[in-house]
């Protein structure tokens, strides 16, 4: 290929890039009025830099191919630092190996754009064949946590067993979320955890961790459902004992398993929690969101969890990587009271919805808990419309 065909290529993929990173969001209000949907994803595999895909040398890249492909960037971390909204974005590369990177935007709704390079993750004594799933929290200790999966191969399977996996949750932190101190995994009785989030206050003076309990590495097993523990010191945390918070049951939203999101948020009604439940279909696993409170001195005591989900996957969302699910471990609360809500359809790409700490709260507080029964359902409807007929 002569060299104005590898600039002729260059320039239309440089030119086609910035008009993706320059795209305008445009709302999609819902029906329900619990929040805003946006047209378009926030983050995808096509927002990641160029220099991070492709060999710009055109000696050794006369076709401007890609050298190193990406195949999803999604289930994102968030925070707001310096006025910027960042996020802690999961990107998975062609070769199924997972990394994090910051992308940074203005509004939180468009604009989004990567850091010069990858964080550079620090790896323990044991490494991680792959990190993924990163909750950024701003404790209460002065610094940036990043919760994370960590996954190794589990040794003890057969040699002819190479899917066999052994889950922990990852901790490190940071200042400047560019260099990263690596601690030492967290450490529970269970024997395998993930989508542990740090609570972002000391609860006793110790560090408060939400936990998910698992047997297996895909099945929860005798897992509850969300834990809670405590433990004395980060930079060797153990867990010794855990209550759970947020059970699974029969024939809800959360009956397969359930795991925490992002860290809650503190409101003045109590700490709110945006959690991912998943049940069994005909089609496999459906994943969605959903919310609930707990006490601001009780962090571990539930005392609204409305029924059914907040937010599933819809129209393209429910077609990806692995189809149907809506997976969240990242939001904002702006201090005009804004929340915005970062969400991954089908570990493919990130989103974002937009409501208010006031709507949320007021969604929260007044929707009826799961009566676990349809002829509960029934009466719950029912009394909801004979309400109604006074203002019709």
């Amino acid at each position: 290929m002569s060299g104005s065909h590898y600039t002729e290529r260059r320039r239309a993929i440089e030119a086609q890039h910035e008009l993706l990173l320059q795209r305008k969001n445009v709302p999609v209000p819902q029906a329900h009025g619990w929040f805003t949907r946006y047209q378009y994803p926030v983050v995808t595999k096509d927002h990641v830099p160029l220099t991070w895909r492709y060999d710009f040398n055109p000696s050794s890249n006369p076709y401007f191919m890609e050298r190193l492909a990406v195949n999803a960037a999604f289930n994102a971390g968030a925070m707001e630092k310096d006025g910027k909204i960042l996020l802690a974005v999961r990107v998975e590369g062609a070769d199924r190996k997972s990394f994090f990177a910051i992308a940074e935007s203005d509004s939180g709704i468009d604009g989004f754009r990567f850091w010069d390079e990858p964080i550079a993750l620090p790896e323990t004594a044991n490494p991680d064949t792959n990190v993924y799933d990163m909750r950024l929290v701003e404790h209460d200790d002065g610094y940036i946590y990043g919760l994370f999966c960590t996954e190794r191969r589990d040794n003890t399977a057969l040699p002819a067993d190479q899917s066999s996996a052994i889950a922990q949750a990852g901790i490190a932190r940071t200042k400047d979320l560019k260099t990263w101190e690596r601690l030492p995994d967290l450490k529970t009785k269970s024997p395998q955890q993930r989508n542990v989030v740090l609570h972002p206050e000391f609860v006793d003076g110790k560090y408060a961790f939400y936990t998910r309990p698992q047997d297996g590495f895909i099945d929860t097993g005798t897992g509850g459902g969300i834990g809670f523990g405590l433990a004395e010191d980060i930079t060797n945390a153990v867990i010794d004992d855990e209550v759970i918070v947020d059970d699974r049951v029969y024939h809800t939203i959360k009956e397969a398993k359930n795991g925490l999101g992002p860290s809650p948020l503190k409101t003045e009604k109590g700490w709110l929690h945006l959690a991912h439940g998943v049940r069994n279909t005909a089609a496999g696993l459906r994943y969605v969101l959903y919310l609930f409170l707990t006490d601001l001195n009780e962090p571990q005591k539930v005392i609204k969890n409305p029924g059914g989900y907040f937010l599933v996957p819809e129209g393209e969302e429910r077609v990806g990587d692995v189809s149907n699910v809506a997976f969240s471990n990242g939001w904002v609360l702006r201090d005009n009271g804004d929340v915005l809500i970062y969400y991954a359809s089908s570990d493919t790409r990130m989103h974002v919805a937009t409501s208010t700490i006031h709507q949320l709260l007021d969604y929260v507080w007044n929707t009826p808990t799961d009566g676990l029964r349809s002829a509960a359902s029934v009466v719950e409807r029912v009394k909801l419309i004979r309400a109604n007929r006074q203002y019709l």
